[in-house]
């Protein structure tokens, strides 16, 4: 069964790259892609979209693609270095089974410790009623 996903998962990147690459059937488009180049491109962003939420259907358990769609409304970028890396991993070979919300959750501590911490530096003002100013009043 891991066979028969692992050649689907590799078929879709294989389509993805050849579809990347313009070595989709020449239809005769040629004219017709430089008048709706914009349509053209939107349908092959969907088209790619697609095969990536097929491929992740394939990879992940249903809880763990669950917690990935609630990451994906808080953290957008985040989410995407997550399924980026679950597609590499399966690409390579190195997953044997779907991943589960706890590998999920492991895989996501990873990319958070590598990111450098945003720090967020307060700098507060003297305000006008401050007790140093108050020697000045008494003159």
């Amino acid at each position: 069964m891991a066979d028969a996903e692992l050649d689907a998962i590799r078929k879709a990147r294989l389509e993805q790259l050849k579809a990347a690459q313009g070595g989709g059937g020449g239809s005769g488009l040629g004219k017709a892609a430089s008048r709706g180049g914009g349509d053209q491109a939107q349908q092959r962003q969907q088209q790619e979209a697609e095969q990536r939420q097929s491929m992740l259907n394939q990879i992940l358990q249903p809880e763990a693609a669950d917690r990935l769609g609630r990451i994906r409304l808080v953290k957008e970028q985040r989410a995407t270095e997550v399924e980026n890396r679950l597609i590499a991993l399966a690409q390579s070979g190195q997953l044997r089974a779907k991943v589960t919300e706890e590998q999920l959750k492991e895989l996501l501590n990873a990319v958070s410790d590598n990111k450098e911490e945003e720090k967020i530096v307060v700098s507060r003002r003297k305000g006008w009623a401050d007790d140093d100013d108050d020697d000045l009043l008494d003159l």
